[in-house]
């Protein structure tokens, strides 16, 4: 039931009907609502300023976990890094030097890295900055990652081969020279025994009586068992892998046969005086990837300190050769 007010009208001294005109309901209905719009404003503004919505704090909470998650990964991506970098150190300067073998090259490994950076890339375009960032980083640890694998399993490969190898290094005399007093002629620059010119001597000359044995200075296989009458004369050649070569000249009789597979210190022949020679000797070379180097320093394995010492000594001497 609709309540009906009323009110004292001092003029008429009576209580008359009070009745609200439609304009001030309407004043009345607007100020309400424009306080209640403000006031819910107000309220707003102070919540989410101060308080936050749920979801605010939700993604607030999200935030400063991806922020500590990203300093974590951050500092493990540097560690990570710094690792993979003394790994490709240590790969470069200790691993393959042990085993003679060329260091992979900066430019090689960027080579690698740049062309997967620029792959994943692309591939993350649409991605916010920090993914990006953390993607890059983990894909270029990911590609030196998976080169220096690939490195570590030829390393791997050259270990297995390392008895093989040092099997197959020139490691003693190609005669029987305990005393040293059989190295007539060194390497480098002689006087031609027929020219009386100098040239390059690419050998040592060991002279020793006609018959005397000639043994295979490391591990190999005969590549090359060569009877003529001019140059190195009866002469084998043996092929002891991983670039080295090794030259017998001047023989009287030849023993082993070619594609013969022969160990150091087996016989191959007998010292004697054909070819281009002026008396009884082995002429002895070592050759590394096709070039001669001075045999003289494959000795190690029948030498002391000293004999290696005075045995230089005797090779760097100028005189004659014997061929």
């Amino acid at each position: 039931m609709k309540k009906i007010k009323y009110y004292y009208n001092t003029h008429t001294l009576r209580y008359e009907k009070l009745e609200v005109p439609l304009r001030v309901k309407l004043l009345r209905v607007f100020g309400f609502i424009a306080t209640a719009l403000v006031s819910a404003a107000i309220i707003v503004w102070i919540g989410f300023r101060y308080i936050g919505s749920p979801n605010e704090r939700l993604l607030r909470q999200e935030l400063e976990d991806y922020e500590v998650s990203y300093e974590l990964m951050d500092k493990r991506i540097t560690e990570l890094q710094q690792q993979i970098s003394e790994l490709e150190k240590r790969d470069n300067e200790v691993y393959r030097a042990i085993f003679e073998a060329d260091p992979i090259p900066d430019s090689a490994r960027a080579k690698e890295i740049e062309k997967d950076k620029e792959i994943r890339l692309v591939e993350r375009l649409s991605e916010n900055q920090l993914v990006t960032g953390m993607a890059s980083q983990l894909n270029n640890l990911s590609a030196r990652v998976s080169f220096q694998q690939e490195s570590f399993k030829d390393i791997n490969v050259m270990i297995q081969n390392k008895e093989k190898l040092l099997a197959a290094i020139p490691a003693i005399q190609p005669i029987s020279n305990k005393d040293l007093n059989r190295i007539a002629s060194g390497f480098g620059t002689r006087i031609d025994p027929v020219y009386k010119v100098t040239k390059f001597h690419a050998g040592l000359d060991f002279t020793a009586p006609q018959g005397t044995p000639i043994y295979a200075t490391a591990d190999g296989r005969i590549k090359e068992v060569n009877h003529n009458e001019g140059g190195y004369g009866n002469h084998v050649i043996i092929n002891h892998g991983f670039g080295y070569e090794t030259l017998y000249g001047h023989m009287v009789r030849i023993k082993a046969r070619s594609g013969q597979t022969v160990k150091r210190g087996e016989i191959i022949g007998w010292v004697g005086n054909t070819g281009k020679s002026t008396g009884p000797h082995c002429h002895y070379e070592v050759h590394k990837n096709g070039k001669p180097i001075d045999p003289v320093y494959f000795f190690y394995n029948d030498l002391t300190p000293e004999q290696f010492d005075r045995l230089l000594k005797l090779a760097k001497s100028s005189n004659q050769s014997f061929d």
